[in-house]
């Protein structure tokens, strides 16, 4: 009877968890048929300009740019959940005006506007999730989530071809747009955390004084926990190149590895595949393994099969790059995802994750050109074993980081013990 009542009360602690994971996996599976909709809608406008589609991947940093300066100051104000609602709802909107349009600036502004919705619902739905999920349950909660992303860039493709094949890329976009309805709809079965008092006396307007305070909150919070900003920090730096490398991923693998279109879709699934195992195995051994454990093997292992990627000559030398930095970044990831929720109060979560977002996004923009420009001048390959070894040295930075961060806990738990036995 006892092992009865508690798996009924188990099952209902993981009712809200699960409404979130279902409309994560909708948006997701969503956003991947949607971008390579609009990718074949460009190319379709351009005559198949690949330097028009360069320019949809410019959008989301620039809108982050646009838009992190103050979208903080609003998160942490308003009612989170709400916010979420509306976002969904906007999108689903906008995204269904994107047929009707036959000017790529037309798009790009569309794109854009988008960009600045996601760069608000990122953090938002951080910050509502730390706020909802118990601690003991973040470690399971962020492997699944990581699953479940991670199967929506296998499921979401897969979907797209097959709409295709039946139909064109107009019908892909109402699918999203028709997926982000639905997560809205789920949103409203999640419970609301915040009372009204909270968005009344917080309806001032944004202005050049609030934002100037919240950003010396943030400044402050930060010189206060150096350590934990360090860590979140270079994390991001990773992203950043990252980010920079992948954006030279097709040209290398059509050039330098000579690979056909098929070819070079199977390497990605190959990837995808690598995720969706490692979230798995992440989600087994997640309360077996420490935050720091996860993310300092996770992201040394990334660097190490980028490392691979960049030096190979042939398929299976890229697939087996592939699949590496793929299986261990599904453990950096949930692990940061963790130490984040950990580490950063929500009250502020909004405002710190959106000014050091605006950082990432500008170096994201800067790198991303540099590495395109430096393949003008020296070999495409070479320009991404230079991106893989810096990937590298940052992941050994951040090893180090998490290392100090586990003697100071050791260090405080052997003071904490010795207080207890009397030493």
């Amino acid at each position: 009877m006892l092992l009865k009542n508690y798996s009924i009360k188990k099952m209902k602690s993981w009712k809200y968890p699960v409404i979130i994971l279902l409309t994560i996996g909708i948006s997701n599976t969503g956003s991947w048929i949607y971008l390579l909709a609009l990718n074949l809608t460009v190319l379709d406008l351009t005559k198949s300009s690949a330097f028009a589609v360069a320019g949809l991947y410019i959008m989301q940093p620039t809108a982050t740019l646009l838009t992190n300066i103050w979208s903080g100051s609003l998160i942490d104000r308003f009612n989170k959940r709400r916010i979420l609602i509306a976002i969904d709802f906007i999108r689903a909107l906008v995204i269904c005006i994107i047929p009707f349009l036959d000017s790529l600036t037309a798009i790009y502004f569309i794109v854009l506007i988008l960009g600045i919705t996601n760069s608000i619902f990122i953090p938002t739905s951080m910050s509502y999730i730390t706020m909802l999920i118990e601690p003991e349950q973040r470690k399971s909660f962020n492997s699944l989530r990581s699953l479940i992303s991670s199967g929506a860039f296998l499921i979401g493709p897969a979907l797209a071809g097959l709409i295709f094949l039946f139909g064109n890329p107009v019908t892909a976009i109402y699918i999203n747009s028709i997926a982000l309805f639905l997560s809205g709809l789920l949103t409203f079965l999640l419970p609301n955390l915040e009372n009204s008092t909270i968005e009344k006396n917080s309806s001032n307007q944004l202005l050049f004084k609030v934002l100037k305070e919240d950003l010396h909150v943030v400044l402050t919070f930060s010189q206060k926990n150096f350590l934990v900003m360090k860590i979140y920090l270079t994390f991001s730096a990773l992203v950043v190149m990252m980010t920079a490398i992948d954006s030279l991923e097709a040209a290398f693998s059509t050039t330098v590895l000579g690979l056909s279109e098929k070819e070079y879709g199977f390497l990605v699934s190959i990837a995808g595949a690598g995720i969706i195992i490692g979230s798995l195995i992440t989600t087994v051994f997640s309360k077996k393994l420490s935050v720091e454990l996860m993310i300092s093997m996770g992201v040394v292992v990334v660097g190490v099969g980028y490392l691979i990627y960049s030096f190979s000559t042939t398929f299976l030398m890229a697939a087996t790059g592939f699949f590496v930095l793929a299986f261990f970044l599904a453990f950096a990831n949930t692990g940061i995802h963790t130490y984040y929720q950990e580490n950063i109060p929500v009250e502020i979560m909004g405002r710190v994750s959106s000014i050091y977002s605006l950082v990432e996004a500008f170096f994201i923009i800067l790198m991303t050109f540099s590495f395109g420009l430096a393949t003008q001048f020296i070999s495409l390959q070479l320009v991404i074993i230079i991106g893989a070894f810096m990937l590298l040295g940052i992941s050994m930075y951040l090893l180090a980081l998490n290392a100090i961060t586990l003697k100071k806990k050791y260090l405080i738990r052997v003071k904490t013990e010795g207080k207890i036995n009397g030493l």
